[in-house]
C-alpha cells in the first residue's frame, strides 16, 4: 500500500474517532445539564416547601399571639365592667344601707316591721320554743310584740303558740352612729331580730342588713337596671319581701 493511501487512512480514522469523542462529549455535556436541573429543581422545591412551612409556622405563632392578646384585653374587659358593677352595686347598697338605718327612726312603721320579722321567723322556724335576740334598744318594742306575734303565728299556721324568750345576755350591734353605715368599721345593726331554736342548732337571721344582702344576692340584675333610685328600690324591695312571705 501507498503511503498516500495509509495516510489517508489514519487521517479517516482520525477523523472518526474525534466524531465519536464530540459525539460522547455531547451526550455527557447533555446528560449533565440535565441532571443539573433536576437537582436544581428538587434544591429549589425543598427550599420552596421550606418557605411555606417557615411562613405557616410564623403565620401560626401569630396568630396564637394574636388571640392571646385578644383574650388578654377581653379578659381585662371583663374584669374592668365586672369591677365597674361591683362598686355600682357596693355604692348602692352601702346607700341603701344608710337609709335602712333610718327606718327604726319611724316608730310606727318599724314597730310593724319587727312584728312581721317576728311572725315570718316564727313561720320559718316552726319550733314550740324560740329565742329571740334584738339591739338593747330594741328590747322594749320586742318584748311588747310577743304577744301579738305569738297570736297572728298561732292562727297563721294553727298551732299551739310557742314559748319565746328574749336574749338578755347577748344584744345585736346597736345602730351605726350618726347613720354613718357605709363608713363604721365597727359591727352595726339597722334594725330587726334573730330568731332560734332553743337548741341552737336552727337560727335565723332576720334583721335589715341580713334582709338587703339576701336581695341583693338574689336580685342583682334587677339592681342594676335601678341605679338612679337604688335607694328607694332597695327600702321597697325590702319591705316588700317581708310582706310578700307572710301572708
Amino acid at each position: 500500500m501507498k503511503d498516500a493511501d495509509v495516510s489517508r487512512q489514519i487521517q479517516q480514522m482520525i477523523r472518526f474517532i474525534r466524531q465519536e469523542a464530540e459525539e460522547k462529549a455531547n451526550e455527557i455535556s447533555v446528560a449533565a445539564e440535565e441532571e443539573f436541573n433536576i437537582e436544581k429543581l428538587q434544591i429549589l422545591e425543598a427550599e420552596k416547601k421550606k418557605i411555606k412551612q417557615d411562613y405557616e409556622r410564623k403565620a401560626k405563632q401569630i396568630d396564637v399571639r394574636r388571640k392571646i392578646e385578644y383574650s388578654t384585653q377581653l379578659n381585662a374587659s371583663r374584669i374592668k365592667v365586672l369591677q365597674a358593677q361591683d362598686d355600682a352595686v357596693n355604692s348602692m347598697k352601702d346607700a341603701a344601707r344608710t337609709a335602712l338605718s333610718d327606718i327604726s327612726n319611724d316608730k310606727k312603721v318599724y314597730r310593724k316591721l319587727v312584728k312581721d320579722m317576728m311572725i315570718q321567723g316564727l313561720l320559718r322556724l316552726r319550733e314550740p320554743s324560740v329565742l329571740i335576740r334584738c339591739r338593747e334598744s330594741d328590747r322594749k318594742l320586742v318584748e311588747s310584740l310577743v304577744e301579738e306575734a305569738k297570736k297572728e303565728y298561732s292562727e297563721k299556721a294553727s298551732v299551739q303558740a310557742p314559748k319565746i324568750t328574749l336574749d338578755d345576755r347577748v344584744y345585736l350591734p346597736p345602730p351605726p352612729k350618726n347613720n354613718a353605715a357605709t363608713d363604721s368599721l365597727e359591727p352595726f345593726c339597722s334594725g330587726g331580730i334573730v330568731l332560734a331554736s332553743e337548741d341552737g342548732k336552727i337560727v335565723l337571721e332576720n334583721t335589715l342588713d341580713a334582709r338587703l344582702d339576701v336581695i341583693f344576692r338574689q336580685k342583682l340584675p334587677e339592681a342594676c337596671s335601678y341605679k338612679e333610685d337604688a335607694v328607694s328600690w332597695s327600702l321597697n324591695t325590702t319591705c316588700c319581701s317581708l310582706k310578700l312571705k307572710i301572708k
